[in-house]
């Protein structure tokens, strides 16, 4: 049986890589997307969202805004990585498909309930700040939720500060939440998602595919490989997000190590740390793990593969 997600993001470049695997791959049901402020402000990343469903012919599910700022913090934004809109490059698509009227915090809820305990599993790819807000709302979620899927954080690495990465470090406190509930959570961070480049033999890959969703991932690709080049140093961009999405897919793609991970709320340097502790074999009650190592032929497949499954989309 496929696995029923609920995608919690904030498009970005690789939220919509993350959303065509979700909807591309047998092995998902997609069953809620919602969005929350992260790499740009709510309303632009939910433009975003609704483009991309509109992109690759994305209907019948509950598409809906979250929180527009973290618990406590100032908003930061990712303007240098995914520009002003939040997904500079490919031409924006009029919405064919409209919002829900619930707050995503509701979606995310009223979802998990209306589900048996372990259908449904919740991969965010932005800041914690829905699923947290939905934990401390209705605690009943926390035991009935499968497990967290999430791309943040990282064990060795920072990007948003030198030990933090931005999912992170914009709202430490719902990380803090959404880490110290008792269900299974899954850090897919940068030690991993750095692994998953987006090189000029997957660029080839993508357009092989040779359909309108394709070329928009190349468009995609494009802008956020400047970005990266210029902002961060790397030859070819990290398509973080669709790793988590991966993991839900097909366990295969990565391993993964039990490991006790706490956040750090008050460091004046540290702040946003997914402090992990590796020093030895976790405890017998750990419920958190963390990705180690991808493997890389075997995501890109499934990212291609999903295009391929999705086909043209009629415009």
């Amino acid at each position: 049986m496929p696995r029923k997600i609920i995608l919690d993001c904030d498009p970005g470049h690789d939220d919509a890589v993350a959303m065509i695997l979700a909807h591309g791959n047998p092995e998902i049901e997609l069953v809620a997307i919602t969005t929350v402020a992260g790499n740009q402000t709510l309303e632009k990343v939910t433009t975003n969202a609704l483009s991309v469903a509109t992109v690759i012919g994305l209907t019948g599910i509950p598409i809906a805004k979250g929180c527009d700022r973290p618990l406590v913090r100032q908003q930061e934004v990712a303007e240098s990585v995914h520009g002003e809109s939040g997904m500079e490059g490919p031409r924006q698509r009029p919405a064919t498909t409209e919002l829900d009227p619930r707050h995503a915090v509701d979606v995310i809820i009223e979802t998990v309930m209306a589900h048996e305990p372990g259908e449904i599993t919740i991969v965010p790819t932005g800041a914690l700040t829905n699923i947290a807000l939905a934990a401390r709302k209705e605690p009943a979620i926390v035991d009935r939720v499968r497990e967290v899927v999430l791309m943040g954080g990282g064990f060795h690495e920072g990007n948003w500060s030198p030990v933090a990465e931005f999912n992170i470090k914009i709202d430490p406190e719902a990380a803090h939440i959404v880490f110290s509930e008792p269900w299974p959570v899954t850090m897919v961070g940068l030690d991993l998602t750095h692994q998953a480049l987006a090189t000029p033999e997957v660029v080839e890959q993508v357009k092989a595919v040779g359909t309108t969703p394709g070329e928009f991932v190349l468009d995609l690709f494009e802008f956020f490989t400047e970005a990266y080049r210029d902002n961060q140093g790397f030859d070819y961009p990290p398509v973080h997000d669709p790793c988590a999405v991966a993991y839900v897919a097909d366990p295969t793609v990565m391993t993964v190590r039990k490991a006790p991970v706490d956040i750090e709320l008050t460091g004046t340097l540290t702040l946003g740390m997914t402090v992990t502790d590796l020093r030895g074999p976790a405890p017998d009650d750990c419920h958190t793990q963390v990705a180690v190592e991808l493997d890389r032929d075997k995501f890109w497949g499934l990212v291609v593969d999903a295009l391929r499954r999705i086909g043209e989309v009629e415009s």
